[in-house]
C-alpha cells in the first residue's frame, strides 16, 4: 500500500501549495500528536531549518499537536541530525524537522525521528495518513500539551560532535575553509572546528530565510572551491541546508563526493581494523568506490537511493558506514542517521592519524565517469516504465557492455526523474545520458 503524503525523506513540496501549507501542518501536527498519543507519548521536539516559511510551520505543528494533548519542547534552527541526537537525549518519544533540505527556500518539508533517532517506521506514517482524514478536535482544556523551548540545544550539538571526533585528532595549524550554505550548521559548524584547534575561515553563515543554500553549500561548490585556492586553505567543507550532507574540496580546488569521503572514511577504519564488516552504498555509488574496497577486501552492497535504506542495510548487515554520493553519510557507531559534521570529522581524523593530505588520501579511488541529467517532470507519472523509454536504456547497456551502467529512478524529493549512466569512457557516457534523458523527455511529451 502506497503513502499519500509521505515520501522516502518525509512530506516536501513547494511553499502553498497542498499539503505544505499551514493548514495542512496544522491537522498534521494534530493527526501525528493523536497517533503519538495512543501510544502513551508524551514529549516531542520540534527542529527546523532557516528558511523563512519554518516560522509559520513550527507555530502550526505546535498548535496541532498541543490540541493533541502532547507536550513539545522547541529546538529553533537546529540540523537535522542534530534533531535526531536531541530527541534521544531528552528522552523525548518523537522528533519533528522541519525542512527542504538541500532544496530553495521557497520549498519546505517535515520528517520525523522516533525515540531512537531514527525515522518512523512506516506502520507509524501510516497510522498519521489515516488520522489525517478524521476530523480534527481539541482535548480538553486539562489535558492540553505545553510548550517550552531549549535554550541551549546549541551548545548541546556542538559538545556532541566534538566527542564524536577520532581520538588523538589534531586540528592545529589546520585552515579550513567552511561553507554552511546558511542553513541550519551556521551557529554550530564553525565552533565545532574551531573549538577542536582549526583556523576557521567561512562563508554561508548569514541566513535571512531566502538565501539558503542559494549558489552555496553542498550542492554547489563553486565558491567554496575559490575561497580555498584564494586563501590558501588545506581543505573546504560544505554542508547543505539542514547538515545532513557534506562535500569538501581538497587544497588543489577538486571536488570530492560522498563516495569519495566514505572510502576515506572506510580505508583509515580498515587499516586501524576499525571497520566492523562493510561498507552499503546506493544504486547510485560510484563503480569506483565499489572496486576500491573490494580491493582492499572490504564487503560492499548496494541498497535503494535514499538515506533510511542505507540505515536498513546497515542494521541488517551489522556494519557501521554507508551513504549516498550526494553526501549523506552515515556512521552508525557515531550517530542514527546522515550527520554532515561528524562525517567530516572522520575525514579530518583520517588526515590527522596518516598524516596525509585530503588530496592525498584519495588518490586509491579512481572515479569511473558518471553522467546524471535530471528531468522534470510536467506531469504526474512514471515515465520509465515507458516502453519507448525502456528500449532505449537495453540499447544503452548494449553500447556499454560489461564496463558501465544504467539508472533510472524517480526522485523522492523532488518532480524529477534521475538518469544516471557509468562506464570508462567519459565522452560515450556523457552523449548517452543525455541520449537517454531525450528519451525520457520525449515519453512525457
Amino acid at each position: 500500500m502506497s503513502k499519500k503524503y509521505f515520501g522516502t525523506d518525509g512530506i516536501r513540496g513547494r511553499v502553498g501549495e497542498a499539503p505544505i501549507t499551514a493548514e495542512f501542518m496544522l491537522r498534521l501536527g494534530w493527526a501525528a500528536g493523536r497517533v503519538f498519543a495512543k501510544k502513551g507519548y508524551s514529549h516531542i521536539l520540534i527542529g527546523k531549518d532557516t528558511r523563512i516559511s519554518g516560522y509559520m510551520f513550527e507555530s502550526a505543528l505546535e498548535a496541532g499537536i498541543i490540541s493533541a494533548g502532547v507536550n513539545i519542547s522547541m529546538l529553533g534552527p537546529m540540523p537535522t541530525p542534530a534533531i535526531a541526537y536531541l530527541t534521544r537525549t531528552f528522552h523525548a518519544q518523537a522528533g519533528i524537522v522541519i525542512s527542504a533540505s538541500h532544496n530553495p527556500y521557497y520549498d519546505n518539508g517535515i520528517k520525523f525521528f522516533s525515540g531512537e533517532g531514527k525515522k518512523l517506521p512506516d506502520e507509524i506514517e501510516f497510522a498519521i495518513e489515516a488520522e489525517l482524514e478524521n476530523s480534527l478536535y481539541t482535548v480538553e482544556s486539562h489535558a492540553l500539551g505545553k510548550a517550552t523551548r531549549i535554550p541551549d540545544a546549541a551548545g548541546r550539538y556542538i559538545e556532541f560532535c566534538k566527542s564524536t571526533a577520532p581520538a588523538g585528532i589534531e586540528l592545529n595549524g589546520l585552515k579550513l575553509a567552511v561553507d554552511c550554505a546558511h542553513g541550519a550548521t551556521y551557529h554550530i559548524a564553525p565552533s565545532v572546528f574551531k573549538e577542536l584547534g582549526a583556523t576557521v575561515r567561512t562563508m554561508g553563515v548569514n541566513p535571512d530565510g531566502l538565501n539558503i543554500n542559494e549558489n552555496c553549500g553542498s550542492t554547489k561548490p563553486e565558491l567554496l572551491r575559490q575561497m580555498v585556492l584564494e586563501q590558501g586553505c588545506d581543505l573546504g567543507i560544505a554542508f547543505d541546508g539542514d547538515g545532513d550532507r557534506v562535500m569538501m574540496v581538497d587544497h588543489k580546488g577538486e571536488t570530492l563526493d560522498g563516495d569519495e569521503l566514505i572510502y576515506i572514511i572506510a580505508d583509515q577504519r580498515h587499516r586501524e581494523n576499525r571497520l566492523r564488516g562493510g561498507v552499503v552504498g546506493t544504486l547510485m555509488s560510484n563503480l569506483g568506490m565499489e572496486l576500491a574496497l573490494k580491493a582492499m577486501g572490504i564487503p560492499f552492497e548496494r541498497a535503494q537511493v535514499g538515506d533510511r535504506y542505507v540505515l536498513e542495510q546497515l542494521v541488517k548487515q551489522d556494519w557501521q558506514l554507508g551513504g549516498e554520493s550526494s553526501g549523506h553519510i552515515i556512521c552508525l557507531d557515531k550517530v542514527t542517521t546522515g550527520d554532515g559534521i561528524v562525517a567530516a570529522l572522520q575525514v579530518l581524523g583520517a588526515m590527522s592519524r596518516s598524516g596525509k593530505s585530503l588530496h592525498a588520501l584519495k588518490q586509491g579511488m579512481k572515479k569511473m565517469p558518471q553522467t546524471m541529467v535530471n528531468v522534470r517532470l510536467a506531469q504526474r507519472g512514471d515515465p520509465t516504465q515507458d516502453p519507448v523509454v525502456q528500449k532505449a536504456v537495453t540499447h544503452t547497456e548494449q553500447k556499454l557492455g560489461d564496463q558501465g551502467r544504467v539508472l533510472l529512478r524517480l526522485s523522492g524529493t523532488e518532480p524529477l526523474v534521475r538518469v544516471m549512466v557509468e562506464g570508462e569512457d567519459e565522452a560515450l557516457v556523457c552523449q548517452l545520458a543525455n541520449d537517454l534523458a531525450g528519451s525520457v523527455q520525449k515519453a512525457m511529451s
